[in-house]
């Protein structure tokens, strides 16, 4: 049974890494571009394509990669907030705050529609982008080296 969860971990791992690599490609793009309020029409759907990018590599990382650790570790599932946590300690992430912060960022880019926030959207984005990137490095890490062998 392990080694099914094994596999099934590095296929969601192979996942994650995917899109941390397109969320760069947007991320370096925006940066350049800036979030203020008089973006034209294509540097909105730059930054729309970094929220969106964003929302899935959060869920990747979130909802899959640490929910399969955990399970290969034997721990129970436990919340969103517990896998957190015990992500924190594990190294896997750098702080559970950032994290948190990163869900809530994640569910607001998921169920936004007005106009007024989505500036401070792009904002908070970019600013939380290399903390889930970062993350992405680090359970890469892990997983090499806690490969069975």
């Amino acid at each position: 049974m392990t080694g099914i969860w094994n596999e099934l971990l590095e296929k969601q791992i192979r996942e994650m890494n995917a899109a941390a690599a397109i969320l760069r490609h947007s991320y370096d793009k925006c940066c350049r571009i800036g979030a203020r309020p008089d973006l034209d029409n294509d540097q909105l759907e730059s930054f729309e394509a970094l929220t969106a990018r964003f929302a899935r590599l959060s869920d990747l990382v979130v909802q899959k990669v640490l929910r399969t650790i955990s399970i290969l570790d034997l721990e129970d599932i436990g919340t969103v907030r517990d896998r957190i946590n015990r992500a924190e300690k594990r190294g896997l992430i750098e702080s559970a705050e950032d994290f948190v912060q990163i869900r809530m960022l994640r569910n607001e880019i998921a169920h936004e529609y007005k106009s007024e926030t989505i500036f401070d959207i792009f904002e908070r984005a970019l600013a939380l982008s290399p903390a889930l990137l970062n993350a992405v490095k680090r359970i890469q890490q892990h997983a090499t080296q806690n490969r069975p062998t």
